[in-house]
């Protein structure tokens, strides 16, 4: 039986990133955005992502990696920006979506809303409900982004896997075949909120 496995919010926490992938021992890494920035070790979490071949989604800070390394900061190796640039805003299969922020309830996903969406119709609004609430779709999407909230299980419908491993929380994973949550405690408090 192969396995897939879902990964929060990396944020250059590599040391939890490996731990988490020698635990698991997935065939298959699809990591939910925000590989780097705000973390200790953005040369060991690129190592990891191509020892393990892993693909991504793309995240805010992500984005951000990139518009800094046009001003000659780099918050990663420039291979990682360039990776960076290559990822999509969703990854798809069968039964599941993978994005960082969210999914627009009623239609098509701009790249805003992908990497930055937590309230339906916005975030301006605490009265706005959080986009999975208004979420119909039949596959269970698995999305990041969301550090304060920690783990959101709303499963069959959505799962948010952003438990603030960088701000000293854990890093969390899916195992999608066993339909298992994992998670690894951080290491420490790297960035505070």
């Amino acid at each position: 039986m192969s396995r897939t496995l879902f990964v929060g919010d990396v944020h250059s926490c590599s040391q939890e990133l490996c731990l988490l992938l020698r635990e698991t021992k997935p065939d298959r890494v699809i990591l939910l955005g925000d590989v780097f920035n705000k973390g200790p070790d953005p040369e060991g979490t690129w190592d990891l992502v191509r020892e393990w071949r892993a693909e991504s989604v793309l995240g805010n800070h992500d984005l951000r990696v990139r518009k800094l390394a046009k001003r000659g900061q780099w918050l990663a190796p420039p291979e990682a920006v360039q990776w960076l640039k290559t990822l999509p805003i969703t990854l798809e299969g069968p039964t599941w979506v993978a994005v960082h922020g969210g999914l627009n309830p009623d239609g098509a996903t701009t790249q805003r809303q992908a990497v930055r969406l937590r309230r339906w119709p916005d975030d301006s609004d605490r009265r706005h409900p959080f986009w999975w609430q208004c979420y119909r779709g039949q596959k269970l999407v698995i999305y990041g982004h969301d550090a304060l909230r920690g783990l959101q299980d709303h499963r069959p419908r959505t799962l948010g896997l952003d438990t603030g491993c960088v701000y000293g929380g854990a890093l969390s994973g899916y195992l999608l075949e066993a339909d298992e949550v994992i998670a690894v405690p951080a290491g420490a408090s790297y960035q505070s909120i």
